[in-house]
């Protein structure tokens, strides 16, 4: 594979060429992914001591990802004995974690009491600052330390959007008239503490039985069948879990099969895999890529809309393996959008938000989505109050170009679908209520209600 490194980031000068004019010079545009440090293509993994001596092509390698993923509680133990330097940097919100075994035994206990189990993809692995651990985004994602969870608020539920309820069919969700999303496997490449769909997505843990939902063809079958006998239903969204854990032929199984149903005419393909395991793309073994992009280009042939949704939270989960994928999608054709959750001490800053907004609208995925954090089970200290988004919102918009600005936007609990943040009906800052009502969902007489997490508020 061929790369380019920073130096390239200049305009090339071409041959003169000759005109009616007189000589003129032409220049050769360089694309923007281009550009500075996140293009050069160091071997980033390197870092890591038990990786030292993998070549890129062993790291490009989607069957080498998923067997050197960190998955389970005994491997993240290993792995940060292994890892993490004896002392730690000193941090205020950490003040009793001082040393490697400080935080190995918080991260420890913080697994038995945590809704989701472990499972870590290579490239995140390596993308986290494991000098300083206590303060990367990225590790606050998705290693979860006992010391900092919060009382759950009261209202919380383990299926905060009752999917369950609006499921007609095991897996087939169908809450707004002419959209249905299809659960087609429980499995991901790797598991977010804040998931919203905790009730099924991952392996069992201490706390939680999952509902799981299995790639079988039979429970498919019968999702299909529903879809195919609801005319109403014009937009399907591929989803689970992550459609990375469908295999290649699987992936074509389903999309030949929406494609088939004529009131069909859009669906979209949801995974993070393009953010936790990009080199999936690249890699020249591995088929799920080409034929998703075979897809795409069946359903342009039937004018019928299909699209990749992926879900990059913070501009440090970027590399040049993910710029270098995110222009292969782009260079074939296939429309990419971008579904970020609003976390506390993640992104919830104008400055991390902004800048990760242009960095996906550099790479062509359109910043699609940004979400207030679900009200789910043991991540209290991830949720940022309705007023952090709002303030968001306010302090972006006019940044950047109005198409490549995100929708702010909250998941209603109850099943009340997405609405815009600022189209709450009332806002309590006190008690952290706000109120939302769905005409288009289930009416314009029931009121959702969203709420702060509760150290948020006022002391009071």
């Amino acid at each position: 594979m061929k790369h380019s490194g920073a130096s390239t980031a200049q305009e090339v000068p071409l041959p003169v060429a000759e005109t009616t004019t007189g000589p003129t010079t032409k220049f050769a545009a360089v694309p923007a992914y281009f550009r500075d440090v996140k293009f050069d293509p160091v071997p980033y993994w390197q870092k890591i001591g038990r990786w030292k001596d993998i070549t890129e092509k062993q790291f490009l390698s989607y069957r080498w990802g998923t067997a050197n993923d960190i998955q389970g509680k005994m491997k993240l133990h290993d792995f940060l004995k292994e890892t993490l330097p004896e002392k730690l940097p000193q941090s205020d919100e950490y003040e009793n974690i001082r040393t490697r075994d400080d935080f190995i035994k918080d991260v420890m206990d913080g697994i038995d009491r945590a809704p989701m189990s472990i499972r870590i993809s290579p490239h995140i692995i390596s993308s986290i600052d494991w000098a300083n651990p206590l303060e990367d985004p990225l590790r606050r994602q998705f290693i979860p330390m006992m010391s900092t969870f919060q009382k759950d608020h009261p209202v919380l539920t383990l299926d905060p959007q009752h999917e369950t309820e609006d499921s007609p069919v095991q897996g087939l969700v169908h809450r707004y008239n002419d959209k249905c999303l299809f659960l087609a496997a429980s499995h991901c490449p790797l598991y977010c503490r804040f998931c919203t769909r905790s009730y099924a997505v991952g392996a069992n843990t201490s706390t939680v039985t999952k509902s799981s939902l299995k790639p079988q063809l039979p429970r498919w079958e019968a999702m299909l069948q529903y879809i195919a006998s609801n005319p109403v239903i014009n937009d399907v969204v591929i989803s689970g879990g992550d459609s990375y854990s469908l295999m290649p032929h699987h992936l074509r199984l389903l999309g030949d099969r929406l494609l088939a149903i004529p009131h069909i005419r859009r669906f979209r393909i949801a995974t993070k895999g393009l953010c936790v395991s990009p080199s999936r793309t690249l890699d020249p073994e591995d088929d799920w890529t080409d034929e998703l992009i075979a897809l795409v280009k069946r359903g342009r042939e039937c004018g019928k809309h299909i699209a990749l949704h992926t879900h990059f939270n913070h501009p440090s989960e970027f590399s040049w393996v993910s710029r270098e994928a995110a222009q292969k999608l782009f260079a074939n054709g296939v429309i990419v959008r971008n579904q970020s959750v609003l976390l506390k001490g993640v992104n919830d800053s104008v400055e991390t938000m902004g800048a990760l907004i242009r960095e996906l609208a550099d790479n062509n995925i359109q910043p699609y989505y940004v979400y207030a954090g679900d009200l789910v089970r043991g991540v209290e200290d991830l949720r940022t109050p309705l007023s952090t988004i709002l303030t968001l919102e306010e302090q972006l918009r006019g940044t950047i170009a109005g198409f490549m600005t995100p929708q702010f936007v909250v998941d209603l609990p109850g099943g009340g679908g997405k609405r815009l943040a600022a189209s709450y009906k009332t806002y309590d800052r006190k008690t952290g209520k706000s109120t939302f009502v769905a005409p288009a969902i289930k009416g314009g007489e029931t009121v959702y209600e969203y709420w702060d997490p509760l150290a948020s508020l006022p002391a009071q």
